[in-house]
């Protein structure tokens, strides 16, 4: 039953890349609509929701920082610090009094910008990302995020999960201070994540089984439906509720396998876009910036079904013959470590 539980969140993870590829590189409709912004902001909150499942769900079943931190730098950093020096290389930055017309490589990349780069704080201001790495602000606050639950752990042991949902609603309320209703900056979006994180304290028992009840009573074709309210730009107050739908959307699909959204959720076509979804997230913006992404109207969208192909072709290749050999790397350190005495479990 877990096993094919989990399944439904690999369609979840399917269908937020799918979605935020769609934002980036069709058009969703008239721009005064904002689709293309909407679609963005419904990709990315089931991404950050998932993630924040995933890893709570992890640490509380295995308090092990340092097993933690390895699998989940060892699955991130690879790609990305390779896409990201490839991308420095070959771009110029867009600053002041250049322009996106410049040719490749007409200017060299500011060592600040490196560094905020690979050092993971290119989302906060002055925010010197370049078209082509525009998008890794998220994984910026993944980072943030996986190293602040790791010293939170390390710090309260398991107890310090308990403190997600507090965190979670607090920087929510930051939000709603601050009249953020999407944003770049960790601070004004980790709240997305942290939503994830309470519906795996959920899952796990923790807060209580009258939430698992609700959960499994819900009704994910209405769930559905106001999560896209909430990524419409013009939603107003309903933005700050995103994370919070999101996270009822995925539970509900999570602890009720009876709902009509499941058989969906576990195609093979969904399941396999999740295991590649990574290095598409990563990739794509690379070749939208590339000749496959170039041009003005019929031409521009011309060329996107060789973009698509290429991506794909190119994602799939880097998960299964580069990221994965990374990822097998870091578990065969974790496991030395763990023999070694090199544990730091926490219970």
């Amino acid at each position: 039953m877990e096993k094919q539980r989990f399944v439904v969140l690999d369609g979840w993870r399917g269908i937020s890349i799918l979605m935020v590829l769609a934002a980036h590189l069709l058009p969703l409709g008239p721009k005064v609509l904002q689709l293309n912004v909407a679609a963005g902001l419904f990709g990315m909150v089931l991404f950050f929701n998932l993630s924040g499942f995933l890893i709570t769900h992890f640490l509380l079943h295995r308090t092990d920082v340092l097993d933690f931190l390895i699998r989940r730098l060892f699955r991130i950093l690879p790609l990305v610090w390779l896409y990201m020096a490839f991308v420095l290389l070959v771009y110029p930055v867009f600053g002041p009094g250049s322009s996106p017309g410049s040719s490749l490589g007409s200017s060299l990349v500011s060592g600040e910008t490196w560094l905020a780069h690979m050092l993971f704080y290119a989302n906060y201001p002055p925010k010197p990302l370049i078209p082509a790495t525009d998008h890794l602000w998220s994984i910026c606050v993944e980072i943030h995020f996986y190293l602040g639950i790791a010293l939170l752990v390390a710090l309260l042991k398991k107890k310090g999960l308990m403190l997600l949902p507090f965190l979670g609603i607090g920087f929510t309320l930051l939000r709603v201070m601050n009249d953020m209703h999407f944003s770049v900056i960790t601070h004004f979006r980790i709240d997305e994540i942290l939503a994830g994180a309470i519906l795996a304290l959920i899952y796990n028992d923790k807060l209580g089984k009258g939430l698992r009840e609700f959960f499994s009573q819900g009704s994910a074709l209405l769930l559905l439906p106001l999560l896209v309210v909430t990524c419409l730009p013009d939603a107003g107050f309903l933005n700050y509720l995103r994370p919070y739908v999101a996270a009822a959307l995925i539970g509900v699909t999570l602890f009720n396998p009876q709902s009509r959204l499941v058989p969906l959720l576990n195609t093979r076509f969904l399941v396999y876009v999740a295991s590649i979804s990574y290095a598409l997230y990563v990739i794509h913006m690379f070749l939208m910036t590339s000749w496959l992404g170039s041009g003005e109207g019929l031409e521009k969208y011309a060329k996107r079904p060789l973009l698509f192909l290429t991506l794909f072709f190119a994602a799939h290749l880097s998960t299964f013959y580069y990221e994965k050999r990374w990822i097998a790397l870091g578990r065969r350190i974790s496991e030395k470590l763990r023999r070694q005495g090199g544990s730091y479990e926490f219970k």
